[in-house]
């Protein structure tokens, strides 16, 4: 194997190596929106009472991002948190955060939630069924699965070319890790559009403000990467059968 090809196939199994570690982080943080609100009041009965609607299974849609708008929220692919004044009176096992005076709490989706419908005003299954809102919210939550699984799959068939001694295979490493781009991106574009058509119908109180965190910026970072190590597989797999195939009819000449 020339040492172009090999230097191209480490440098391609590298990227793939930090695409995986960053869409693994991602899916499994909480930071994929941040709100931002001014610290509520400090009381014990209204933490508790707001903590208990947000804390209900399957809530709806309404009540839980207006929990996440007023305190702080934050929001992933599986769970949602809120940060909340610090009351003993009600709960003592919460997270501490850095500030001694607040508590962090996050609540899971359940399977359920992650595939309900989504309503055209959110909360309100009287208004009918979002179709789009409905499964660009499923779409991210599969997708970022799905790319996992491919780039695990082309690493299977990577680690066969190097026990064949070929680099031939890797192409269809190249491809599967294409396809995962493809799906990571289709994920983020997918995140992004939800939450623009969520704050459409939901409108931010005032003096609150949201943006995107570093879970989706990892995911948004993946994406590229899982493209070069494409790139690099396919050229490196293409280009040394290429050569091969040359030097062999030389042979025969």
């Amino acid at each position: 194997m020339d040492n172009r090809f090999a230097t191209a196939f480490v440098i391609a199994c590298v990227l793939s190596l930090i695409s995986t570690i960053y869409m693994a982080a991602s899916i499994g943080t909480d930071f994929w929106y941040e709100y931002r609100s001014p610290v509520q009041e400090n009381s014990s009965d209204l933490n508790k009472n707001t903590w208990e609607k947000f804390n209900t299974v399957e809530t709806d849609e309404a009540t839980y991002n207006d929990t996440l708008f007023r305190y702080n929220g934050t929001l992933g692919l599986w769970r949602r948190c809120i940060t909340m004044p610090k009351s003993t009176l009600w709960y003592t096992s919460l997270e501490r955060t850095e500030s001694f005076d607040v508590v962090t709490k996050c609540m899971s989706f359940t399977l359920n939630e992650q595939f309900m419908e989504k309503f055209v005003v959110p909360g309100d299954p009287e208004s009918g069924i979002d179709l789009l809102r409905t499964y660009l919210w499923r779409c991210q939550v599969l997708l970022p699965f799905v790319s996992l699984g491919l780039m695990c799959f082309g690493a299977l068939i990577g680690l066969c070319a190097c026990i064949c001694r070929s680099l031939y295979p890797t192409i269809a490493t190249g491809v599967l890790h294409f396809l995962a781009g493809l799906c990571t991106l289709g994920s983020v574009g997918c995140y992004v559009a939800g939450i623009e058509l969520l704050h459409q119908k939901l409108k931010l109180p005032e003096n609150v403000s949201g943006e995107f965190g570093w879970s989706f910026c990892l995911a948004c970072v993946s994406a590229p990467l899982q493209f070069m190590a494409s790139a690099l597989f396919i050229w490196a797999a293409h280009t040394n059968r290429k050569e091969y195939t040359l030097m062999k009819a030389y042979r025969v000449a």
